[in-house]
């Protein structure tokens, strides 16, 4: 999985060039018509009901365009928040505000939609062994947020890329000849190339399921798109001896059923690209 190290050094990435992107050569709109040695204060008002995520990210934000600007949180990331309430301030430059609002509003209003829907599924499992997990179906560029706000909102990371996990997919399976070979051409290559990487595999129904239990060599079976009583079946013919991940077409309304079929994992792409992003604002505070 992602180091921290890895984590900081994207969010620094993202940061940089959303930055470049959207100021360019100048804030024009703000060098035109306010003093450069204007102070101003700002508060980010919630127009949602929702969970908030993102405000970590924010004070990165605002300390990046200017470390003189100072944040007063008043409500932390993970909180459930309401229509009205004022997560925090932030008092400075204002044409350093100003610069830094459209990257901050962007960014929470979509953290925050993840972390609320996450939440709703984590809720949902809460009393289970299962765990709901995120997938790469994330929006590019931006990638560690969207991770990020699935934590916040009670779910737990999948791999973050092709490095730090092996899945083997249904094309990879087919382009490899088969599941056994696919296994083993892949143990061969970490062993090789001296990688400590989990493999996880697909699986399409249970006779695929009952070669991979006799190749073995992997660490977590993939059951995709299976019905209840496939899924239940497969569960108990790995008993235990892999992880286990269902996938594939699961609703917030068969989430639970799934679950109870007894896997130690759900993932779901619709936490990050099925989303409606939190309304948030960012507003001048009459001095």
């Amino acid at each position: 999985m992602m180091t921290q190290e890895q984590f900081e050094r994207e969010l620094d990435l993202i940061i940089t060039n959303a930055l470049r992107e959207d100021i360019g050569d100048g804030d024009h709109s703000s060098l035109a018509c306010i003093p450069p040695d204007a102070k101003g204060t700002a508060q980010l008002l919630v127009k949602d009901d929702g969970i908030l995520a993102g405000v970590n990210f924010a004070e990165r934000v605002f300390k990046k365009v200017d470390p003189s600007l100072e944040l007063n949180i008043l409500i932390p990331d993970g909180s459930f928040v309401r229509y009205g309430d004022v997560a925090f301030t932030v008092s400075g430059s204002s044409q350093s505000i100003l610069k830094a609002e459209r990257l901050v509003l962007n960014a929470m209003q979509r953290m925050s939609a993840i972390a609320t829907k996450t939440r709703r599924y984590a809720e949902i499992l809460a009393d289970l062994k299962t765990q709901i997990l995120d997938t790469r179906k994330t929006t590019p560029g931006i990638r560690a947020l969207e991770k990020w706000a699935v934590r916040i909102g009670g779910g737990t990371n999948h791999r973050f890329g092709l490095y730090d996990m092996v899945m083997l997919k249904d094309n990879h399976i087919d382009f490899a000849g088969g599941i056994e070979q696919a296994i083993l051409k892949t143990n061969k290559y970490l062993k090789e190339k001296s990688l400590d990487l989990q493999i996880e595999i697909e699986t399409r129904n249970l006779a695929e399921v009952k070669e991979v239990l006799r190749v073995g060599q992997v660490n977590r079976i993939m059951l995709d798109n299976f019905g209840f009583d496939d899924l239940r079946t497969a569960v108990k013919l790995i008993n235990g001896q892999y992880e286990t991940e269902a996938s594939g077409g699961i609703t917030e309304e068969t989430l639970r059923q799934y679950a109870e079929c007894g896997v130690d994992y759900i993932s779901s792409g619709a936490l990050t690209h099925s989303v409606s992003n939190l309304d948030l604002s960012l507003k001048a505070v009459a001095m």
